[in-house]
């Protein structure tokens, strides 16, 4: 018998590779399946693990995001999304809908049910359509599975990349694995957002919305993106939801017009008043708040408007306030510090005012106070241990009294204190925040007009244009209803 070759070293090592291979392929076809929305995908996540997870990291969500607090604000959204929800492929999902207090355009889904929409996002929108849009679109990222295709595929990769190191012992091939596996998942991104985007379509016509509130939207967020080039504003795009698409999509436009071919019989037909659009907007803050701040801004600071001051408060302190008086306490009320305020009638130092008109003679660890252009006095009361305080802020005298029972607690008391300053010209947006307001436009209303009595700090032209999809050159139609901000 005649001798077979020899097997090369990559024939020896290739044969077992080949072998893994053949198995991971199997476990793959194993994991395959239905997909509620039609066809077949691949899973390792079962229904009971998608909504155990999207639930763990919905609760992470609210640990690092602020929740918009607008009771009906979020009434409104929750009965829009839910009324998709009722005729999407999962109908059976407990939906959670989140309104985030950011003023970055975005919104985005977790598994499970999850959704969440940025007020940022709802301040440029202009119908229920429009808004049902978004939510809709990001439901059928849920019910396609979407995340738990991507977790799958990801995982599928790290397989295949630790497969080839084992076998080949050379992780050259494994890090060229990794980066194939990395393509796989970046590829789903574009028939993924399409995908969701024809689900949505479907999802709004169910519910007795026009189908092309999606194509709508597609121009609210391309235009805030010019608005954002020209005006080199930081500003975030949407993560996902048209964000690969053209103005003109024909793709789009295809998954638009197929869900205008549905069987009528499975159409809500739903009177949807644009008023409850208005109202429901109405009074929603615009740009950013103190909670989307960092560093010194997103201290727990408090603004007094009515007297123009502000002051930095402790860490997790709550305070309760009256016109022209605040208390703040720590969470075990170990800590007390109250803020009032009289008028001065009359140009005495600081420290005689003490000592005076309040008939505290005696005090100690006393010193002067010199801040923000301000000057005042403190010291701590020697009959009662309370840390006493006044600032001259023009005709007024503020006066600090704070209780503790520790020194570190004292220490915070007396930094509170020395916070104290007027308001700046530049944060009065965080003092009062801008809101939305409507009007009905008459003939002759212009956004130049509205521009010169709107709050909106930089370019508040080009942004209410924004606002009302009259981006970049249009004007008021007569009788139609204007957002302002105020």
């Amino acid at each position: 018998m005649q001798n077979q070759p020899a097997l090369t070293l990559s024939h020896q090592l290739f044969m077992p590779f080949t072998r893994v291979l053949l198995l991971i392929t199997l476990a793959c076809l194993n994991a395959c399946a239905a997909n509620p929305t039609g066809g077949a995908n691949f899973v390792l996540m079962s229904e009971k693990g998608e909504i155990k997870k999207g639930k763990e990291e919905h609760e992470k969500i609210l640990e690092q995001q602020q929740v918009y607090q607008d009771p009906k604000l979020q009434a409104y959204v929750e009965k829009v999304g839910k009324k998709l929800a009722a005729v999407s492929h999962r109908p059976d999902l407990d939906y959670v809908f989140t309104i985030i207090d950011s003023p970055d355009i975005n919104a985005f889904a977790l598994p499970g049910g999850y959704v969440y929409i940025n007020r940022g996002l709802m301040a440029f929108l202009t119908t229920e359509a429009q808004l049902a849009a978004v939510l809709g679109h990001e439901i059928g990222h849920i019910t396609a599975r979407h995340a738990v295709q991507q977790q799958a595929a990801g995982t599928t990769s790290n397989i295949l990349s630790t497969a080839v190191v084992l076998v080949t012992g050379v992780s050259t091939l494994g890090e060229t694995a990794s980066l194939f596996g990395g393509a796989l998942i970046s590829g789903y991104g574009r028939e993924m957002e399409l995908e969701a985007d024809g689900l949505g379509a479907e999802y709004l016509i169910k519910a007795g919305y026009e189908p092309n509130a999606m194509v709508e939207v597609i121009s609210v967020l391309k235009n805030h993106e010019d608005f954002t080039k020209k005006t080199s504003n930081r500003g975030s795009a949407y993560h996902g939801l048209f964000a690969t698409h053209p103005r003109s999509d024909t793709r789009l436009q295809e998954a638009v017009g197929k869900a205008g071919t549905l069987d009528q019989s499975t159409v809500v037909t739903a009177a949807i008043d644009p008023a409850e659009f208005r109202t429901s907007l109405t009074d929603m803050i615009i740009g950013p708040t103190l909670q989307n701040m960092t560093g010194d801004q997103a201290r727990n600071r408090y603004y007094q408007t009515l007297l123009n001051y502000t002051m930095v408060f402790p860490d997790a302190w709550t305070f309760a306030e009256t016109p022209t008086t605040v208390t703040a306490n720590d969470a075990t009320n170990s800590a007390l510090l109250k803020v009032e305020v009289q008028r001065l009638q009359e140009n005495i130092e600081p420290r005689v005012y003490l000592r005076d008109n309040l008939h505290i003679p005696d005090l100690q660890q006393s010193e002067d106070l010199s801040q923000f252009g301000l000057s005042g006095y403190t010291g701590i009361r020697s009959d009662t241990q309370e840390r006493i305080a006044v600032m001259y802020y023009g005709r007024r005298a503020f006066l600090f009294t704070g209780t503790s029972n520790t020194d570190p607690l004292s220490k915070a008391i007396l930094e509170s204190i020395k916070s104290f300053r007027p308001i700046a010209r530049n944060e009065g947006i965080f003092a009062d925040p801008v809101k939305i307001a409507w009007i009905q436009a008459n003939e002759n209303l212009t956004y130049a007009e509205l521009a010169k009595e709107s709050r909106i700090p930089e370019y508040p032209e080009d942004t209410l244009r924004l606002m009302n999809a009259d981006y970049p050159s249009g004007e008021p139609v007569a009788g139609e209803w204007i957002k302002i901000a105020n």
